[in-house]
């Protein structure tokens, strides 16, 4: 029997590759506050904590939050500020605490790389070296605050002694949908990409790992990324599969054999 996963905020970019990726090792149900017609998508709101416990399914073995919302002038705007923190830090706590009365032993955390992006900008590391989990987490944004404030939450209620739960955090990089297109647009991704295969590679360790609490970066094997990944190698077997060069060589190789393919058919139709 597969074992079941819940995926929390499951319906964005990074769900959708999960539920396609994961799919063949784990029965995995989609919760969030829209969802498809799906009958393993199920429509809850994470800010409502009794919503959280009658939907989550109670026996799963982990949950993962993907939980996220898009706010602007958070620092100014009261309502933008409260939305912000509605989704990641309350629901945080939400999901955290549900997890313990449900028994339900893992929770994998998306945090993000903007925890520490203080001393990140377009991709290169303002220290002469790559950043890791030991530097003090400086951001410039509330978003980054509250994902470090969420990580905190994990640490504490992991190491509180009648609480049978892991918590993982994963500080991801950058997740795009059109990869290539945003590899030749957008210069900051050729370092801090995590690539779609990695995304798949990194939460599968995360929720097979027996590690009680973990903070690690989620980045691609990059030429000159910005962050070190060495401890998720070393705690979960982290080894990257596919980073932008590939990702990049990849698609290129695909449009050489698009093109012989092509030429291969209007030449039968010459000598035709």
């Amino acid at each position: 029997m597969k074992k079941k996963i819940a995926i929390i905020g499951g319906t964005g970019l990074i769900g959708s590759i999960l539920e396609e990726g994961l799919s063949n090792n784990y029965e995995i149900f989609i919760l969030d506050k829209k969802v498809d017609d799906h009958s393993d998508h199920i429509e809850v709101d994470a800010t409502n904590f009794a919503d959280l416990l009658s939907k989550i399914p109670a026996d799963c073995g982990a949950i993962v939050n993907l939980l996220n919302v898009n706010t602007k002038n958070d620092f100014k705007d009261l309502t933008q500020f409260h939305k912000k923190t509605e989704i990641h830090f309350l629901a945080s706590f939400y999901i955290l605490r549900a997890a313990i009365e449900l028994g339900i032993p893992k929770v994998v955390y998306a945090s993000s790389n903007h925890v520490t992006d203080f001393y990140e900008k377009d991709g290169i590391s303002a220290l002469g070296r790559e950043i890791t989990v030991n530097d003090y987490p400086y951001s410039r944004t509330l978003y980054g605050t509250l994902k470090l404030a969420s990580e905190n939450l994990g640490h504490i209620l992991a190491f509180e002694e009648e609480n049978n739960l892991s918590v993982i955090n994963l500080r991801i990089g950058s997740v795009r949908r059109d990869e290539v297109k945003d590899l030749q647009t957008i210069p900051r991704t050729n370092k801090t990409l995590l690539s779609h295969a990695d995304v798949i590679q990194l939460f599968d360790l995360a929720i097979q790992s027996t590690v009680k609490f973990g903070t690690y970066y989620g980045v691609s094997d990059n030429k000159d990324k910005p962050w070190s990944t060495d401890n998720a190698t070393r705690e979960l077997g982290f080894v990257s599969k596919m980073n932008s060069k590939d990702v990049l060589n990849g698609a290129e190789t695909e449009m050489d054999g698009f093109i012989s393919h092509h030429e291969d058919l209007e030449n039968q139709n010459w000598l035709n």
